[in-house]
Order: structure tokens, then sequence, then C-alpha cells
């Protein structure tokens, strides 16, 4: 649900009221779509394969932090990658390696699209949405989804297949 109040961005920075905790984006409100057990069972596989592999890919991981994609926008993805050389931010304003948007019923192709432009813009290279319905990893690229199989850059290189192996365990 998308409120049509504009909001000053103060507010927002110093708001709890949301939980799970809301989008900031041209001025309004945007609340995320609650994630049911599939939505969190992924994210959750998501966290642990990178948390595992943390200190090898000098790593940090984190759900639902605050990245602030542009002046006065702020995004809250699924998952958040970040290189461990950077400093740790309350509110991400470097860009992170990757990013993780996990697909929830609720969730509008129009409106995820405008999330992955604003990570793209920040200049993150790797967006990656997953669809917990069919099990498919799509990596925004050039303004689009293209379904793929492998996470490479950054010193990171993994089959994809690795998360969904560990929903299965």
């Amino acid at each position: 649900m998308v409120t049509t109040t504009h909001v000053p961005v103060e507010l927002y920075l110093q708001s709890s009221e949301w939980d799970p905790d809301a989008e900031y984006v041209d001025g309004q409100i945007e609340e995320r779509p609650m994630g049911e057990y599939d939505h969190a069972d992924w994210q959750g596989a998501i966290l642990y394969w990178f948390r595992r592999h943390a200190e090898e890919w000098n790593l940090r991981v984190q759900t639902e932090l605050r990245v602030q994609v542009s002046k006065d926008n702020y995004r809250v993805p699924d998952v958040t990658v970040m290189s461990r050389s950077n400093p740790k931010e309350q509110i991400v304003t470097l860009p992170p390696i990757a990013v993780f948007e996990v697909l929830s019923p609720e969730d509008r192709i129009s409106r995820m699209m405008q999330k992955l432009a604003d990570y793209s813009a920040m200049g993150i290279q790797q967006i990656w949405v997953v669809d917990p319905a069919t099990g498919a990893f799509m990596r925004y690229a050039d303004g689009s989804l293209t379904v793929s199989t492998r996470f490479e850059g950054a010193g990171i290189e993994f089959p994809l297949s690795a998360i969904t192996e560990l929903l299965q365990g």
C-alpha cells in the first residue's frame, strides 16, 4: 500500500512506526509486502550462505537494512551484501556489492522494476530478484531481468543452486 501524503525525510528516518520497515520514495512512505514463510526461508538461506563465506569473500551481509539510493530516497532490500573494506553504516550510503529482493505474492512488477532501477542508479552491480514459487534467480541489468544460475563478481563466484540446496536440507 502506498500513502499519498508527503512525509518529511527526517520523520521517516526518526520513526520506528513501520514494521516491517517501509521505504521512502519521493517524499512518500511505501510499505513493503509482508513476507510469508517461503519468503523468509529464501531470505534466511541467502543470508546464511553469504555469512558462511563472509571472511573468505571479505563481506558483511544483513537483512532488511536501509539503503539510501539517492539524496532523499531509501530502499530496504531483503538481503544486502557489503564489502568489509567499506565502513559500517547505520544506513548504507555506499553502493553495496549486491542486493537481493525475494518476491512476495503482493509484489507488483512496475514497483519492483522502479526499485531495481534505483539500485542500479546508485551503482550497485549485482541486483537479484528471487522467485520463491519457482526457485528462479533473475539478475537485473540494463533495465531488464534475466534468469541466471551463477553469481559472479567482486571476487565471489558460486552457483545459485547452492541456495536452493540449503532450502532442501
